[in-house]
C-alpha cells in the first residue's frame, strides 16, 4: 500500500532540512507510528525527536532532531491530513450545502465532519462518524478544544434532525469527553418548530450539566436559501420568534452566570438583527469565544471602532463606500455616522446588497456574491474606494462564492474593491485612507487552505 504521509516539501527553517528529502515518507516519531496530521502535530511537540523516514526505494533511516519545544518540524505533505478527510454521514434537514444551486465549484459540495479539522482549523463536527478508537485517541492525545454541532440533546429528535440512526449516540460521546476533561465549544442551529422552545430549553439544561467541559454554546438561526425544492419543510425566523428565542437563551444564560460564573449560552448576532433588538453590552460576551459563529462580532467591532475614534486619526478626505449584507447595513450606517460626526473629512455611503443569488431571505454579509455586488452597485455613487468584508471571500484565492474574483469586481465597478477585517480599528483606518495590504491571490487549491476556505 502506498504511503499516505509523503513529504512534498521542507521549509527552509526546518530542523530536518538536510536530513529529509521530498518524496520521503514519515514513518514514526519517538517510536510512535504517524498515521495522520494529528499524530504528526502531537508527537512532534517535544524538543528532542527520533524520526524514522522511509526513502522512495523502501530504505528506512533514523535521524535525531533538536528543536524548541512546540516548534514546527516544517514538513509539508502531499495531503494536509495525510489521508482522506472524513465526510459527513448525516443528511441534516437544515444542511446549507443541500441548499446550494448547481454549477458551483465542486469543493463547495463536500461535507466534512472530521475531528482533526475541528481541532486544527475550528470546523464543527457532529461526532456521528467517530469510531471507538478515534474517541480514545481524542482522550489520550488531549485533543482540545473540539467544536461540536449539537442542535439538540434529545436523542430521538437528533436522529430526526440529522437523519442518521447513530445521531442520538453522540450525546453519550460528549459526556464521555466531558468526563475526560476535553473542552467543547458547541453550536445549535435553531429551526423553528423543531428544536426551539421547550426542546431548546432541554438542550441547554443538558449541556449546562457538562460545564466546564462545555465551555460555550452558540444559538444561531437556520439559514434557508431559495433552492429548497424537495427538501424538508422548514420555516424562517420571524422577528417575534427571534425575540422569543433571545429571551429564552438570555434567561437561561443569566441562571448559568449566577450558578456557574459564566453564561455559557449566547445568541448569534443575526438573531438580534432579525428581532430588531439592540446588541448586548461588551461585558455580556465574556471571552468572545464564539466570534467565528457570529456571536458578538458586531458588538466587538463597535467597541473597537469607538476606541479607534478616541485614539484619533487623520482622514484623507477621499470619498468611499461600504457594501454589506442587508441585515448589517444599519449597523455600518451607525458607525459611519459616528465617524462623520467626529471627523468632517470622512465622507462615505453604505450600500446593503440584496442576496438574489441564494434568495433574499439570506441577508448575512458572508454570503454576498460578486455577481450581486456588481449588478447592484454599477452606476451608483461609490466614491474612490469600495470596502467589503473579508468574510465575503476565500482569503487566499480572493474569490466570492460564485467564483467572481476580487479583480473582476474591481474592474466591473471601476474602482478598487478593498476587503477589510471584521475589526473596528481596521475599519476606521480604511475610512481614513490607511488601507490594508492585499497580498496577491493564491489560487492553488491544496493543503490547509482547501479545508479552511472551501467548507
Amino acid at each position: 500500500m502506498r504511503d499516505r504521509n509523503i513529504i512534498k516539501s521542507i521549509d527552509a527553517g526546518s530542523p530536518l532540512r538536510h536530513k529529509a528529502r521530498p518524496g520521503d515518507a514519515l514513518v514514526s516519531i519517538n517510536g510512535h507510528r504517524i498515521l495522520d496530521v494529528l499524530d504528526y502535530k502531537f508527537f512532534a511537540y517535544d524538543p528532542r525527536l527520533e524520526v524514522v523516514l522511509r526513502r522512495p526505494g523502501g530504505e528506512e533511516v533514523c535521524v535525531h532532531v533538536r528543536k524548541s519545544e512546540g516548534g514546527d518540524l516544517g514538513l509539508d505533505f502531499e495531503s494536509y491530513l495525510m489521508d482522506a478527510p472524513r465526510s459527513c454521514a448525516n443528511n441534516c434537514v437544515f444542511c446549507f450545502i443541500d441548499q446550494l444551486p448547481k454549477g458551483m465549484r465542486p469543493t463547495l459540495y463536500f461535507k466534512d465532519d472530521d475531528a482533526r479539522l475541528s481541532f486544527l482549523l475550528g470546523n464543527y463536527i457532529t461526532l456521528t462518524n467517530l469510531s471507538p478508537r478515534e474517541i480514545e485517541r481524542i482522550i489520550a492525545l488531549r485533543v482540545s478544544p473540539v467544536n461540536v454541532s449539537v442542535h439538540t440533546t434529545n436523542p430521538e429528535l437528533r436522529v430526526r434532525m440529522l437523519r442518521n440512526p447513530r445521531a442520538g449516540e453522540s450525546i453519550a460521546v460528549m459526556r464521555r469527553l466531558a468526563e475526560a476533561g476535553i473542552t467543547m465549544n458547541c453550536q445549535i442551529v435553531c429551526c423553528p418548530g423543531l428544536n426551539d422552545g421547550a426542546e431548546l430549553q432541554r438542550t441547554m439544561e443538558d449541556l449546562a450539566e457538562m460545564f466546564p467541559a462545555v465551555h460555550s454554546v452558540s444559538v444561531v438561526p437556520v439559514g434557508l436559501t431559495r433552492f429548497r425544492e424537495g427538501l424538508y419543510p422548514l420555516t424562517p425566523f420571524t422577528a417575534e420568534h427571534a425575540a422569543g428565542t433571545i429571551d429564552l437563551v438570555t434567561a437561561f444564560g443569566d441562571r448559568c452566570l449566577e450558578k456557574l460564573g459564566s453564561r455559557v449560552f449566547f445568541c448569534g448576532d443575526e438573531l438580534y438583527l432579525k428581532a430588531g433588538r439592540p446588541l448586548p453590552p461588551d461585558e455580556f460576551y465574556e471571552e468572545y469565544t464564539q466570534l467565528e459563529n457570529g456571536v458578538g462580532m458586531l458588538r466587538l467591532m463597535e467597541t473597537e471602532f469607538r476606541s479607534a475614534l478616541k485614539l484619533g486619526g487623520e482622514p484623507d478626505g477621499r470619498p468611499f463606500s461600504i457594501a454589506t449584507g442587508t441585515s448589517a447595513a444599519p449597523f455600518f450606517r451607525q458607525l459611519l455616522e459616528l465617524a462623520e460626526k467626529e471627523y468632517g473629512q470622512i465622507r462615505g455611503r453604505v450600500y446593503p446588497i440584496e442576496n438574489d443569488f441564494f434568495g433574499r431571505s439570506i441577508n448575512v454579509t458572508g454570503l454576498v456574491t460578486g455577481g450581486d455586488l456588481i449588478r447592484q452597485l454599477q452606476g451608483r455613487e461609490l466614491g474612490e474606494r469600495l470596502f467589503i468584508s473579508w468574510n465575503m471571500l476565500r482569503r487566499q484565492e480572493q474569490d466570492f462564492l460564485d467564483d467572481v474574483t476580487l479583480e473582476e469586481a474591481s474592474a466591473a465597478l471601476g474602482l478598487p474593491v478593498i476587503p477589510t477585517e471584521a475589526d473596528g480599528f481596521a475599519l476606521f483606518d480604511a475610512m481614513c485612507g490607511v488601507l490594508p495590504r492585499i497580498p496577491p491571490p493564491d489560487r492553488r487549491e491544496s493543503g490547509e487552505q482547501y479545508y479552511r476556505y472551501n467548507n
